[in-house]
């Protein structure tokens, strides 16, 4: 059997790598980590399985060709047994597993990483040890796959957190959400050196440069009203000259580890393959598993210079181009979509996704979904175009069963996620004055079927677990007294969820979407099967038929 702590390096050790089908790196780790240390020129935040998967991998191959010479410093800010019983019990190694539509696996032993922090107040050692790596003027950029709540320091009334009140309050010593924390290390090279870096919100939303920018602005606005920073401090942010937060747009598929991918790599002779599930609830493994396809588009603007990313297949290009391809990707031909599989997958009681395309019913939904509704109104980027792109999607990448995503997965935090994925397309609709929200049926469906997810219960009437999302507890708290088989008024206890714009872009009500939404909720609770025949009926009579 063979570990990932093994020495690659060493003949008899490669054989037995080879032996049981596991690429190896073309460099030595411990040299990369050297260089690292003196010159650190990559962070990013985040340690999770897609990062894992795929920065990771992206360092990989250059440093396999030479075009990069120190790794990637990952700095976990959420979940310190992520980087105790993964990192660092495994010498910052990774197994990437690349699960083929053929059903066979493509694995790699990955040695880019060559650091790993856990970076929160509670860790003073991996504190100060990444502040003084941003310090450092050879650092040229950090990367961040944090998700949408990493983001997060306004509440659903818009309001800031308390949390990030206190940060503001307290100053740049010591701030405890993640934003805070990130404007504190750019206080800490400004300060230093002033040196210029590049911001790189890899995250899964549409604008993320943006979004990083606005939310570290905001902590370093309310630091300088309350005395604790200078003006030069907040100049510094906005000279694109010296610190920039470039767009990106990302897509791989990269489901938790499995327990089928394990029972795999244990029969080829892979020792490392438990999977570790964290008491903060991460779900990680020694190794990653993802999708063959992948797209990374990122904005070119690096006032530190960068490494040559484009040698690892990641496109470089302009902010209006990014803009472009992740709004066709997430607004339109991919996470629309997702979300959807999501919410009527558990409902339906699905365990995979792949298992879902295979329901005609929900097949037919997803694709007027993106074809009908949200193909019409999307932008071609140029560099990916739109049709093309949903027709991988539908008939290679989601139908692909080795890989094991789940409806589960991809429901989480979905309060976050709904006024990109549905309600970016709903305002196209809105601003075309050639088109009317009233030709929309499938988002409405859809987000009916999310007000229906709810509350908790299947299509069958049973109890399922509901994803973690964090506005979860007050939204289920406004539909308390509705339940299936439910005959009152829905009005009064949709309306104050769905005139909410932080959750839906756009109040629904006002906008006139809410009255349909309600419709299709309606029929959604009637009984059981209720959710089978609506989304059956719904595509037989507002649909498209498509050739299959």
């Amino acid at each position: 059997m063979v570990k990932l702590i093994d020495d690659y390096l060493n003949a008899g050790e490669q054989r037995s790598f080879e032996k049981a089908g596991i690429k190896l790196p073309q460099f030595s780790q411990e040299k990369v980590r050297r260089t690292t240390e003196k010159n650190p020129v990559w962070v990013h935040f985040g340690g999770g399985n897609l990062f894992r998967c795929f920065h990771a991998m992206i360092a990989q191959q250059l440093l396999n060709k030479g075009k990069l010479k120190s790794g990637i410093i990952v700095a976990e800010t959420y979940d310190e047994e992520v980087i105790k019983d993964i990192y660092h019990a495994f010498q910052d190694r990774i197994l990437s597993v690349t699960m083929k539509s053929d059903g066979s696996l493509e694995k790699e032993l990955v040695a880019s990483v060559a650091q790993s922090v856990y970076y929160n107040l509670a860790n003073e050692e991996g504190w100060d040890y990444l502040t003084d790596v941003f310090e450092n003027p050879s650092l040229q950029l950090a990367t961040f796959s944090i998700t949408e709540k990493g983001y997060a320091i306004r509440g659903i009334d818009g309001k800031l957190t308390a949390l990030a009140e206190k940060d503001i309050v307290a100053g740049p010593e010591k701030p405890q959400t993640n934003m805070g924390a990130i404007a504190h290390l750019l206080y800490a090279r400004y300060q230093r050196n002033q040196a210029p870096i590049a911001m790189v919100s890899t995250d899964n939303f549409s604008e993320n440069g943006a979004k990083l920018q606005q939310a570290v602005l905001t902590i370093a606005k309310g630091w300088l009203q309350h005395g604790t920073v200078e003006q030069g401090f907040i100049d510094y942010l906005q000279d694109r000259k010296k610190v920039t937060f470039p767009w990106s747009m990302i897509d791989r598929i990269t489901p938790n580890p499995a327990a089928s991918i394990a029972k795999k790599l244990a029969a080829a002779g892979f020792e490392d393959a438990q999977i570790v599930h964290t008491k903060k609830h991460t779900n990680i493994a020694p190794f990653g598993n993802t999708e063959e396809t992948h797209y990374l588009v990122i904005e070119d603007d690096f006032p530190n210079g960068r490494p040559p990313l484009e040698e690892a297949g990641v496109l470089l290009t302009n902010r209006e181009t990014v803009n472009d391809a992740d709004q066709m990707k997430v607004t339109a031909c991919l996470n629309p979509l997702h979300t959807a599989l999501a919410i009527f997958g558990n409902l339906l009681g699905y365990q995979f996704i792949w298992e879902e395309i295979a329901d005609n019913d929900l097949l037919g939904l997803v694709k007027n979904l993106g074809y009908r509704e949200a193909l019409p109104v999307v932008k071609d980027p140029g560099i990916l175009h739109p049709k093309p792109f949903i027709d991988l999607l539908l008939n290679q990448r989601l139908p692909n069963r080795n890989i094991p995503d789940t409806p589960q997965r991809i429901a989480t935090d979905t309060s976050q996620k709904l006024s990109i994925r549905y309600g970016v397309t709903i305002q196209h609709y809105l601003d075309d004055p050639q088109r009317s929200v009233d030709d929309l049926e499938f988002i409405p469906l859809v987000l009916a079927g999310w007000c229906r997810y709810l509350l908790g219960v299947d299509d069958q009437g049973q109890a399922f677990t509901l994803s973690p999302d964090p506005l979860l507890k007050p939204l289920q708290k406004k539909l308390a007294e509705v339940h299936l088989g439910f005959h009152g008024d829905v009005h009064q206890y949709l309306q104050p969820i769905l005139s909410n714009k932080e959750i839906f872009g756009n109040d629904l009500d006002a906008i006139g979407l809410g009255t349909k939404v309600e419709h299709y909720f309606k029929a959604l609770i009637k009984g059981k099967n209720a959710v089978r025949e609506t989304v059956k009926n719904t595509v037989a009579e507002k649909g498209i038929a498509f050739a299959k």
